[in-house]
């Protein structure tokens, strides 16, 4: 049974803090919005679950494991940054996450990228910003992990490859996995979503069930996040 546990996470930079006294439990079999605006924590919450940022206090548990070197086996995570290399081949690129990771799908990555209409023998040059984002999120789905955390994953992407970003996610969801997606294009994706996680300066500001909030306050998940960050 697949679980994330963060308890009291706090990450500072200098003088800075990024995440005050974050508690979160995630479940399998949803999908997770965490939204908030540019600046709000939400790259640093993925980095610190996915092993690549140390926290300053709190603890996070995968599974009831501390974080280590094997909890990473357990998280696909996709940063909002392009980190493949212009000159690669997108078949390239496959390849080389088929070698990095034991759960990568390669099959399943090349059919699914045939599908979404990204040609593997071009290069990542050649490749528009919608066909990019569609490839990352494509590598990020095809490994067989328990935890994907997809950071941003609509930025800079147009209307179309958007909704196509939307189906993959949705056809990869599973009762056993937890999908966590950090965005502040709340309009674009809420329909899919069914627990919502407002972060707001480092701060949990709002948690909870999608279908229940829209119901209790009356508003859209859209309209929640308006009025949570209306001064942000």
């Amino acid at each position: 049974m697949s679980q994330l546990k963060i308890n009291g996470l706090t990450k500072k930079y200098y003088n800075k803090t990024a995440l005050s006294d974050v508690t979160l439990n995630f479940e399998q079999g949803k999908i997770y919005g965490l939204l908030g605006p540019n600046g709000s924590g939400k790259t640093t919450l993925m980095k610190v679950v996915a092993g690549l940022h140390k926290q300053t206090s709190g603890n996070v548990l995968i599974n009831d494991e501390e974080l280590s070197y094997k909890t990473k086996a357990y998280i696909s995570y996709m940063p909002t940054e392009n980190y493949m290399y212009a000159s690669f081949k997108v078949v390239d690129i496959l390849k080389f996450f088929k070698d990095m990771y034991e759960d990568f799908r390669y099959d399943y990555a090349v059919a699914l990228l045939n599908d979404i209409n990204v040609n593997i023998d071009y290069k990542v040059s050649n490749l528009s910003s919608g066909q990019i984002g569609k490839l990352k999120t494509a590598i990020a789905l095809s490994r067989d992990a328990e935890i994907y955390m997809l950071d941003e994953p609509l930025n800079g992407v147009d209307v179309l490859s958007r909704d196509t970003i939307m189906d993959i996610i949705t056809k990869s969801y599973s009762e056993n996995k937890i999908i966590i997606i950090s965005t502040h294009l709340v309009s674009e994706i809420e329909k899919i979503l069914d627990t919502v996680i407002f972060l707001k300066d480092g701060v949990v500001e709002l948690f909870g069930d999608a279908e229940e909030l829209r119901q209790t306050r009356g508003l859209s998940v859209e309209g929640l996040y308006k009025e949570v960050f209306k001064n942000a």
